[in-house]
């Protein structure tokens, strides 16, 4: 393997660490809410104060990226990434101390899910923080190492690599869940991240490219930027928002309108999503440096709020179809291990007719956002690149993603405790619609009516 690929390599190995550990909380987080006792608003917390630390932290890690060395910034960020995940494994140890410093400092009597459930929402925070940046560090070392006329189906293969590592993060994490509890996961989380701590130190070399001034105050004002943003701002509640009660409705009891499936089943819905998004990136990315970027942004991101909305209607559309209402797929004793001579194991536990259309949306969403993802990302990189700050052009996309991320999970939370958890998707779903009709119009009113097929 020459030079080149093991430099690009090493950034993919760190792209799936990163994304292994944030699939599996993703997964966990409809079993942490049962098990911490969090009420549904809680439950939105649980994702706020992950988007919320993002938000907070994406300025000074894209600056210091484009002002030093990138290559450092990221082992920095994979180094923390060990503490944040040794601490959900200790989620319920760090509360009891949450509990006993607000007895002794303000005489406050915490309630024992009240302190677990803030203390994960405080090792969620530590999380987002390392989420960001490795992935602002790698998109951006990526997008420097590539060629112009590459970056999109280069960013395909590094967002394919994360989409890999968040499948066998889901099933690793659905299974070890369902059969050992939460503890074990974390420890493949944190072997993996010690093997790309180490690939990016042997193979990667320093990162001399400096950035002096202050890029984001020019990249701010630039009409492609604006342009992107005018429906990223919007997209980015549609995708928060769904792609986590997907989980949620999956996870929780029927009392509370989820469908109760077990650990695995429940892994199965999500590999669906981000094993399509992974087979379709690097074709999809092919096809936007060959035909228009604009073109691949708008026509995904309608497409998603579409399907989105379906989302609901999954029992309903499986009943229709005469799926039974409740079946299971049992597999022999000696297979399991689990069940006791002459009996079979019920490997993802009781399913209704809501499992295989709920598959298959998923699916068909991972399909429809592979053809927004590297697109958009294209997009940014060439401008940051252009402009001198390709950290800073990425921190900006970020940036723009963090208001509708913290606010729309917490508008979620809300609209579950009060309308149901159907109108989570059909909200998610509009904010996804309007932000590909917004970016048409100023996309038009900006670059011209045939700047969809030659931006």
């Amino acid at each position: 393997m020459n030079e080149d690929r093991l430099q690009f390599w090493s950034l993919y190995l760190a792209r799936f660490a990163t994304g292994f550990g944030y699939s599996t909380l993703a997964l966990l987080i409809p079993f942490y809410i049962t098990a911490l006792n969090a009420s549904n608003f809680m439950g939105g917390l649980f994702i706020t104060g992950f988007t919320l630390a993002q938000t907070i932290v994406v300025i000074p890690l894209a600056w210091a990226g484009d002002r030093y060395d990138k290559k450092r910034v990221l082992l920095g960020v994979l180094s923390v990434s060990v503490l944040a995940y040794v601490a959900f494994a200790n989620v319920e140890a760090i509360g009891g101390a949450v509990a006993v410093a607000a007895a002794s400092l303000f005489g406050m009597e915490l309630s024992t899910s009240f302190a677990d459930s803030t203390a994960f929402i405080g090792v969620r925070a530590l999380q987002g923080v390392v989420v960001t940046g490795s992935g602002l560090m790698t998109l951006s070392l990526v997008g420097e190492l590539a060629d112009h006329g590459e970056r999109a189906n280069s960013i395909g293969k590094a967002n394919s690599v994360r989409f890999l590592a968040s499948i066998l993060g889901m099933v690793i994490a659905g299974g070890l869940y369902q059969f050992i509890g939460f503890t074990p996961i974390y420890t493949v989380i944190v072997a993996s991240f010690a093997l790309s701590v180490a690939g990016i130190w042997l193979y990667l070399p320093a990162d001399e490219t400096r950035s002096y001034g202050n890029p984001f105050a020019g990249l701010a004002l630039n009409k492609r930027i604006i342009t992107l943003t005018s429906f990223r701002a919007q997209y980015a509640v549609a995708v928060t928002v769904v792609r986590s009660w997907v989980a949620i409705f999956a996870g929780v009891s029927a009392a509370r309108g989820g469908l109760a499936y077990a650990g695995l089943a429940v892994a199965f819905v999500l590999v669906a999503e981000k094993l399509t998004n992974m087979l379709c990136q690097p074709f999809t990315g092919r096809l936007s440096d060959d035909y228009g970027r604009s073109l691949f942004v708008f026509a995904g991101g309608g497409a998603y709020g579409l399907v989105a909305v379906a989302v609901p209607f999954t029992p309903a559309i499986g009943a229709a179809i005469g799926l039974p209402e409740t079946y299971e797929l049992i597999v022999p004793s000696i297979l399991s291990g689990l069940a006791e001579v002459g009996e079979g194991y019920s490997l993802l536990g009781k399913l209704g007719p809501a499992f295989i259309p709920l598959l298959i949306l998923n699916g068909l969403l991972g399909v429809v956002d592979a053809f927004r993802e590297p697109a958009s990302m294209a997009l940014f990189a060439d401008e940051g690149a252009d402009e001198g700050g390709i950290a800073a052009s990425f921190g900006i996309r970020e940036l723009v993603w963090r208001p509708g991320s913290v606010l729309g999970p917490v508008l979620a939370g809300w609209i579950w405790s009060q309308y149901g958890i159907a109108t989570v998707f059909y909200v998610g779903g509009a904010f996804a619609v309007t932000g590909a009709l917004t970016f048409a119009v100023v996309l038009t009113r900006f670059h011209g009516r045939g700047a969809l097929t030659e931006w």
